[in-house]
């Protein structure tokens, strides 16, 4: 088990991927993320059952679920699996790495690398997600950045109360749990992690552990002044 709020039952339903032996047997949720790229690649079978746009590009081992629909202009790098009933919008860019979960939705001008998406989750708007992970019913408004590497590239630390969590990872994002959601315009420094149920408000910079059920405020003093 993991430290209270930080193990995966706490985050996710393992029940809402196709991908849960990703997680087995695991102590920490990010140390899923170096196994993604090796799982893709082992995928048994690379093959386009959904509909992709003839403007759109696929490179390297794609698998496309049925239902899926890739859009004009998108590109999908290998190794990525893309389940069922999936969007892939317009411009769309997945990179390598990238596991997507039925009925999720990968929006306009959104990057995604080394990734995974569960069941359901949405990143509709103009969003980067990299070395993350999204849970069920998950949500990215528009314009959401998840950084994914330190400046001054060290390791990524977790932080719980007095303690310091060293990773062991310089690339790692943030995890999100089921149904969390993050406003526009956020974003969500390495090594965040956003509870289930959570919401973190447009515009916040957010480090650190946001706990189930809870909320991030961002207050804002604005002054109104008559044109002169």
């Amino acid at each position: 088990m993991g430290a209270p709020g930080l193990s995966i039952d706490d985050l996710v339903d393992l029940a809402h991927t196709a991908h849960a032996a990703l997680f087995e047997p695991l102590r920490y949720p990010w140390a899923v993320l170096p196994r993604i790229i090796p799982y893709a690649e082992a995928w048994p079978e690379f093959t386009v059952r959904g509909r992709v746009h003839p403007r759109a590009v696929l490179e390297g081992p794609v698998d496309v679920g049925e239902g899926t629909e890739i859009g004009p202009c998108a590109t999908v790098i290998g190794p990525a699996v893309l389940g069922r009933n999936c969007k892939v919008r317009h411009g769309a860019f997945l990179r390598g790495g990238v596991l997507v979960g039925d009925g999720a939705v990968v929006g306009h001008a959104c990057e995604l690398k080394n990734c995974l998406l569960f069941d359901a989750a949405e990143v509709p708007h103009f969003a980067y997600v990299g070395d993350s992970v999204l849970g069920w019913k998950a949500h990215l408004g528009a314009g959401v950045k998840i950084s994914n590497v330190k400046l001054d590239k060290s390791n990524v630390q977790v932080r719980l109360g007095g303690d310091v969590l060293d990773t062991g990872l310089w690339k790692f994002g943030a995890m999100l749990g089921d149904r969390a959601e993050v406003g526009c315009n956020a974003v969500l420094n390495p090594g965040s992690i956003v509870g289930r149920d959570s919401i973190v408000y447009s515009c916040v910079s957010f480090r650190g552990i946001c706990e189930a059920r809870s909320i991030v405020k961002l207050k804002q003093q604005q002054v109104v002044v008559t044109r002169r």
